[in-house]
């Protein structure tokens, strides 16, 4: 092997080692980032249940109950959609957009920069909150509160939420839930459930009702944006440690060639010089 070539592999090596700080850094940040994300998770749970709680005991014990957010009604679907804002995490938002069972005419509400790119801007509802990271608690109110108008007012009649579920470190799967209309079960008989039988609701239950149904949106919102960040954080902690890993071994084995050439060259000079000496 000429100088030249062990000159292009010790380049390689010294590429490839540069690189190799730069994923280890990354998967380093997105470690230490995932577990504040992962405590998020932990915090909203309770918030959701608690609203998904009232307005199934609202509904089902209230048997002449009738609400547009409980009725089956035809027409368009709205998919809240959450991905990540940039690349670099492995199959964390392909997965994501291939589990989307999406049909002609139905509205796009994106969070994520990679779903507006997916789709197009001409075919999301709007985004203004096309920014995963930069989603807060006030903002999550203000979906709700926009998303539980839209729907009130009939400009969609279904309203799915797509993400990706926060399962641990190393899995991640899409996910996607029914949010309006909320389906329940009205207690049988008439019988009214006892711990609420007492509760009389002002002006009343139906009104009630939907006054909860944003806070409601918004807590399942928050829910699965924390968990879709949790979820792209170790997506991309992953996909560093597997790319530092990668370059491990081709430092290690382009090492190993490096070596053996210069052996070899160091063999060849030798044999020159001796042979050089046979011939004084």
């Amino acid at each position: 092997m000429s100088a030249s070539s062990m000159k292009t592999i010790k380049n390689r090596i010294k590429s490839i080692s540069s690189t190799m700080q730069i994923t280890k850094a990354m998967e380093l940040v997105a470690a230490s980032k995932m577990r504040k994300a992962s405590e998020g998770i932990e915090r909203s749970k309770p918030y959701f249940n608690i609203l998904h709680e009232t307005l199934e005991d609202i509904a089902k014990d209230n048997n002449d109950f009738s609400s547009v957010f409980t009725r089956e009604r035809e027409g368009k679907t709205c998919h809240i959609v959450i991905a990540g804002d940039r690349g670099l995490a492995g199959g964390y938002n392909n997965n994501l957009f291939k589990s989307l069972d999406i049909k002609d005419g139905d509205i796009i509400f994106p969070i994520g920069k990679k779903v507006v790119e997916h789709f197009g801007e001409d075919n999301v509802y709007t985004d203004t909150y096309a920014k995963a990271g930069d989603i807060k608690i006030s903002d999550c109110h203000a979906i709700g509160s926009l998303l539980a108008k839209a729907y009130e007012k009939g400009e969609f009649t279904h309203l799915i939420l797509s993400y990706t579920s926060f399962v641990n470190m190393l899995t991640q799967e899409p996910k996607t839930e029914n949010v309006l209309p909320i389906r329940v079960e009205h207690t049988k008989d008439g019988m009214r459930n006892m711990n609420y039988s007492l509760i009389v609701y002002e002006p009343d239950a139906e009104e009630t009702f939907a006054q909860i149904i944003p806070y409601y949106i918004s807590g399942m919102v928050y829910g699965a944006v924390s968990e879709s960040v949790a979820s792209e954080l170790s997506a991309r902690r992953n996909a560093m440690e597997s790319a530092t890993d990668n370059a491990s071994e081709m430092i290690e084995n382009l090492s190993l060639e490096y070596n053996r050439a210069r052996q070899a060259s160091i063999t060849q000079e030798l044999t020159e010089i001796i042979s050089g000496a046979n011939n004084i």
